[in-house]
């Protein structure tokens, strides 16, 4: 048996939902195997529209105020959809923990996975390993998993739009 805390993965797939709408219900679905989720969901017809209010709730955490606030949000969001954790043993995995409703539907699964990953990933790393991309006018999530807990940006290349930015804003300053 292995433990499947969630964690990580979870919390990148949120990030990966946010920064990057799919415009299908199906598109969803791929980007959950993507990031390694292998079982089937049930389909109903509000999927879609249901699993987006669940990544805008996520993004009221994103975007708390302080560690407190965000740790407010979250314990509600755990408690309005995780179940007490359970053993299983689907697709061939081995044996695991659920932290839901064997057969919840999509944005309910996503809506537990994603909450309990994100709590898993802020108490493991820290409180402060979640928020929005530092280049101007990106607005991307980022989810801090480096080894230092200093990542700022979203990707290499918002990472040096804003390093160039703030070069030519100090050659231009007058000595």
């Amino acid at each position: 048996m292995h433990l499947n805390p969630y964690g990580e993965y979870a919390v990148l797939m949120a990030a990966s939902l946010a920064n990057d709408w799919p415009q299908t219900r199906s598109g969803i679905e791929q980007r959950t195997r993507e990031f390694g989720m292998t079982m089937a969901f049930r389909d109903a017809p509000d999927d879609h529209l249901r699993v987006r209010a669940v990544v805008d709730e996520w993004l009221r955490i994103v975007d708390a105020d302080d560690h407190a606030e965000r740790a407010r949000l979250l314990n509600r969001m755990m408690a309005e959809s995780a179940a007490h954790p359970y053993l299983t043993d689907h697709d061939g995995e081995g044996w695991h923990l659920h932290y839901r409703e064997p057969d919840d539907a999509l944005p309910l699964v996503l809506r537990a996975v994603i909450s309990v990953g994100t709590s898993l990933h802020l108490v493991g790393r820290g409180m402060h390993r979640l928020g929005r991309c530092a280049a101007d006018p990106c607005t991307n999530v980022v989810v801090d998993v480096t080894r230092n807990g200093r990542q700022r940006y979203c990707s290499v290349r918002c990472a040096n739009r804003d390093g160039v930015r703030r070069h030519r804003a100090r050659a231009s300053t007058p000595s």
